[in-house]
């Protein structure tokens, strides 16, 4: 059984990536800072997969840690290569990821994403464990005036957050130029929203929401006023953002896509976008939600946000040829998977 590890493997997407993981057979070493997640995760994946925690314990390790601290990382990779059940692949979710939070505390942001991964790099090589499916951003794009973005599209993001995640790319880049030992999976993926269809896992940030599914949906459900569309003046057919979303179970099965595509071969970059290749406005999405939860989703008209752009959206297809991998789930199970995860949990895992 191959054994990998799952960097912030309790977060949203980590989450959902490690259910699906554990479904297709891997056994898993989780390792977060539960900084802006939950430990309640683990027993939600009872419930899920229908097992008792002491099942669960023999597929997952999970370890509470800073992506920072290396001495903690090495002593992980130790105990797996002294048992002789050797951590054989990363899949690389932990960092921070607020666009708007980056702009505030751009130091963190290096810290975290640029040091975390480089530590982690360091402690891998000495393991010889050479093969790592990073958690890129569209964020790396920037401001673009293409109606879909392919992956040879200007790398120019326009925030620190996204800054932040070209140089990983370019370090991971350089990285396999020098020594043929390492493979890379670099996934740029757009506006990860939805949850599993059970409402056991899902979104559940700390403070404020920023990204746009928990803001509408803990309006539609009471816990906020009114939901705050940031801009209607962008070069749009509506004037609001456009993004390109996508089901947090279709990207988690891309990311395991693309585990499978490492581990077939030896010495391999690819740097792929993932998304539906479908644009949806603000406005477009709260009258979806709207429909889905019969609910009216009261909002105000704010100023642009700093670093924010006004279109972003994929063009999926050499993901589809490289991985053979798609999305299957529409605007309205996004919509529909992220209203039954917030009404079975209304506070979140709390």
């Amino acid at each position: 059984m191959k054994r990998v590890l799952v960097t912030g493997g309790a977060g949203f997407i980590g989450s959902h990536t490690s259910l699906l993981l554990l479904e297709e057979g891997y056994d898993l070493v989780i390792y977060d800072s539960f900084h802006n997640s939950s430990q309640k995760v683990f027993k939600r994946f009872e419930k899920i997969l229908g097992c008792d925690e002491t099942y669960l314990t023999k597929r997952i390790k999970v370890i509470e840690g800073d992506i920072r601290d290396r001495n903690l990382l090495e002593e992980v990779f130790n105990y797996y290569s002294s048992s002789g059940d050797s951590i054989t692949a990363v899949l690389h979710f932990a960092g921070l990821k607020s666009v708007s939070e980056s702009v505030i505390n751009p130091i963190d942001y290096w810290d975290v994403n640029l040091l975390g991964t480089k530590n982690l790099i360091e402690v891998m090589a000495k393991y010889e464990c050479h093969k790592l499916v990073f958690s890129s951003s569209a964020t790396v794009y920037g401001s673009t005036s293409s109606s879909k973005i392919t992956e040879d599209h200007n790398i120019n993001p326009q925030n620190p957050y996204g800054h932040t995640k070209a140089a990983v790319e370019d370090f991971l880049t350089d990285l396999y130029n020098s020594n043929d030992k390492w493979s890379f999976a670099i996934l740029r993926y757009f506006n990860p929203v939805g949850a599993h269809s059970s409402g056991q896992i899902g979104e559940d940030p700390f403070g404020v929401p920023n990204n746009l599914f928990p803001f509408i949906s803990q309006v539609a459900i009471g816990r906020l006023e009114k939901l705050l569309v940031f801009g209607n003046d962008w070069p749009t057919t509506d004037g609001t953002g456009i993004r390109d979303y996508i089901h947090v179970i279709d990207l988690a099965q891309g990311h395991i896509s693309a585990l499978e595509k490492l581990l077939e071969n030896n010495n391999q970059i690819l740097k792929l976008n993932l998304g539906s290749g479908k644009g949806h406005s603000v406005l477009d999405v709260i009258k979806t939600f709207s429909k889905v939860t019969g609910v009216d989703i009261p909002y105000e008209i704010s100023n642009r946000r700093s670093g924010d752009t006004g279109q972003n959206v994929a063009d999926p297809s050499l993901s589809k040829k490289t991985l053979g991998w798609e999305t299957k789930r529409s605007l309205f199970e996004m919509c529909r998977d992220s209203w039954n995860w917030q009404t079975k949990n209304p506070n979140g895992y709390n």
